[in-house]
């Protein structure tokens, strides 16, 4: 059998006081681009630290490559490039002296691929860290953990400060990381972002884990908030009746609505009024798990320790 790349057994950080991380079970195939979303607090960044062993479990265990990350932590390092969540301050070190000492504490690393990463995320490697801007600094974690080429990239919110047209750069990094066979997990509150490059995805709330899915399955938690101004009359009963509609409010001669699913019934329905102004845009991850989970308690879901 082909070993995981990550695996977690009844994973457990109890902090106290209903925070911490709560019976994760786990696996992530080799060589898939994995998205762990979740609100801000549900847990992500507790689970990525377990794997990375700077904090213990409470109880079970976690595995990278069949390595136990508690055990020989050592040893799965070697394995992984890490995006912290907030990365380390380095003060006065300018960037080619921080990747140097990384390089060094890993056994080296090629200059060509340092310089090409650099390139691309329009990276300045002779300025001051504390010079930098936090876009910057993600910049920097981005080319110390793609530049030893490693088996397993554990990025948490990788795309925090990054630009438009840095964040494409980024999501071709990724893809071009699984075709070479390195495995991807990425740690996100950007529902858009998992959407565009991840194979699967495990959906974490409250410290627990309440769904896994493919991408596919992932479009039944989309949905967008639309609002329209009219120059007449409303046509609220019209929109109501449209599949996938709810929270319909009106005043005046503003109407506002969520719509799961196709919206071209939707649009057909408010054609039927003289539409002034027309705004639809993607709620945050935050309100799509209040709308999705706002009345399940906090331990419900699937069990998920099944690789799909």
């Amino acid at each position: 059998m082909d070993v995981a790349a990550i695996r977690a057994e009844g994973l457990t950080k109890d902090y106290g006081g209903g925070a911490g991380l709560f019976d994760l079970n786990l696996e992530v195939a080799a060589g898939e681009v994995f998205g762990y979303l979740g609100p801000n607090g549900a847990g992500k960044t507790t689970t990525i630290r377990l794997l990375m062993d700077m904090i213990r479990p409470t109880r079970g265990r976690a595995e990278v490559f069949g390595i136990d990350c508690n055990a020989h932590p050592v040893q799965v390092k070697r394995e992984v490039g890490y995006v912290p969540g907030e990365m380390p301050q380095w003060g006065a070190l300018r960037g080619r002296e921080v990747v140097a000492y990384v390089a060094g504490l890993r056994g080296g690393a090629d200059t060509g691929a340092v310089s090409s990463l650099a390139s691309r995320l329009d990276l300045d490697l002779g300025r001051r860290f504390r010079q930098y801007s936090s876009g910057n600094k993600r910049k920097l974690g981005l080319v110390l953990a793609f530049m030893h080429r490693p088996r397993l990239l554990v990025l948490d919110e990788p795309t925090n400060g990054l630009d438009p047209l840095i964040q494409q750069e980024f999501f071709r990094m990724v893809e071009e990381a699984r075709e070479q066979g390195s495995t991807v997990f990425l740690s996100s509150h950007v529902l858009s972002e998992v959407e565009r490059i991840c194979q699967r995805v495990a959906i974490l709330r409250r410290g627990r884990l309440v769904q896994v899915a493919r991408l596919d399955e992932l479009h039944q938690l989309r949905y967008h908030r639309i609002e329209a101004d009219f120059a007449g009359a409303v046509p609220l009963e019209a929109v109501r009746a449209c599949p996938g509609v709810d929270h319909v409010a009106s005043e005046d001669h503003h109407l506002s609505f969520d719509v799961h699913g196709s919206v071209a019934p939707v649009l057909q329905a408010l054609g039927t009024g003289q539409v002034l102004n027309l705004v639809t845009h993607e709620p945050s991850l935050e309100e799509v798990f209040l709308a999705q989970f706002r009345d399940e308690p906090a331990g419900a879901g699937v069990e998920a320790g099944v690789k799909a």
